[in-house]
């Protein structure tokens, strides 16, 4: 019976295991479909940029049709190394880039709206993300515009690294993730948005059971898990966030992961706050270690932005967390009750509003 019991065991974990993996397998590959179809389009309306305003919207729609803003700094980086883009243009676009990356996970917690009580908590996960870099933009944007303190701020730092040189990371996550991606999204190249309805229909299957497993079998010995070792405190959580970021590079599969977390009522949105901002400062290794391969104090520059752009924000944020927190509250309580406002939530805010934007005020 002993033996039965452990393999049975064994078995759950192994079930558990490969959800998780199709789960972030489907982010990797809704990513690299979207990649395929909107690379080059990210590219030239980068280019395009004529004032730090519309470069803000250039940096929210560039981001969110790539789903990546690891895609979009690096982009930007080179542009700016290559002299395309000036740094008082770069910098308006990383931010937008912080807005813009939120998509992903925003998209994910619309895999449980089927059920009420489990919607209202996954999609405040993801949001909360949203409202913290929304209110960072409203915070820095202005002080960025009349005084350019992060081009002071991040022009002093490139000095003091602009000889330093690139560093790669090693990614474990790329090696299990990235060659089955890349088959299935070079199997539709010709027809990507096949590729994109097949990632999002994994997406919500993984999503569907990951959330069923565990609150049927583990819920209990995963709460207290997280809840005592991992998310036990504020720092400790900022630090997990970072430090997974860091690794896998891809702040929109660390942060995504927290969503189905939050569905199943395992972490209270209190614990993901600070987990996501680390998040978002771990996703800032990418671009930095690409600037400092360049060697161009320029693109460096812009590198350091991002960075401090995130510090400021957490360390503003952190301190001030019940604002965006009762925010994605409230915001997420009204999406329950009807269920079209976050579909027209991620249509309007990362789509519309960003390109109608750009369109009258070029």
């Amino acid at each position: 019976m002993e033996f039965k019991a452990v393999l049975r065991r064994l078995w759950k974990i192994f079930l558990l295991l490969a959800l998780i993996y199709i789960f972030m397998l489907s982010i990797k590959m809704i990513g690299g479909s979207f990649k395929l179809m909107g690379k080059g389009f990210a590219e030239s309306i980068i280019k395009t940029t004529s004032n730090p305003f519309t470069g803000l919207f250039i940096g929210i729609l560039a981001t969110s049709v790539v789903q990546s803003s690891s895609l979009t700094t690096s982009l930007v980086v080179s542009l700016v190394a290559a002299n395309v883009l000036t740094i008082p243009l770069a910098i308006p676009i990383v931010m937008g880039a912080n807005i813009g990356t939120t998509i992903t996970n925003t998209i994910v917690s619309v895999g449980h709206i089927r059920s009420s009580e489990e919607f209202e908590r996954a999609f405040a996960a993801s949001i909360v993300h949203d409202f913290f870099n929304l209110l960072n933009v409203l915070l820095l944007f202005p002080l960025q515009y009349f005084f350019n303190i992060l081009g002071f701020l991040a022009g002093g730092a490139a000095e003091i690294f602009k000889n330093v040189g690139g560093l790669k990371i090693f990614n474990p996550l790329s090696l299990i993730l990235s060659p089955v991606a890349h088959f299935v999204v070079h199997f539709f190249k010709g027809i990507p948005w096949v590729g994109i309805i097949f990632s999002l229909l994994l997406l919500f299957f993984s999503l569907r059971y990951i959330v069923k497993f565990m609150r049927s079998v583990v819920i209990r010995k995963i709460e207290v898990y997280f809840n005592k070792y991992l998310f036990k405190t504020t720092v400790r959580a900022l630090l997990l966030g970072l430090l997974f970021t860091s690794i896998v590079q891809s702040s929109s599969i660390t942060t995504s992961l927290a969503v189905p977390l939050a569905g199943a009522g395992i972490l209270s949105l209190e614990k993901i706050f600070p987990y996501t901002l680390g998040s978002n400062i771990g996703t800032t290794v990418t671009a930095l270690l690409a600037a400092l391969a360049t060697g161009e104090i320029s693109a460096i520059t812009v590198a350091f932005c991002h960075l401090i752009f995130n510090l400021i924000g957490t360390v503003v944020f952190l301190p001030l967390r019940k604002i965006p927190i009762s925010m994605a509250k409230m915001f997420s309580r009204i999406s329950v009750r009807n269920k079209l406002v976050p579909i027209l939530y991620i249509l309007v805010v990362f789509f519309a509003i960003p390109f109608i934007l750009i369109i009258f005020v070029e």
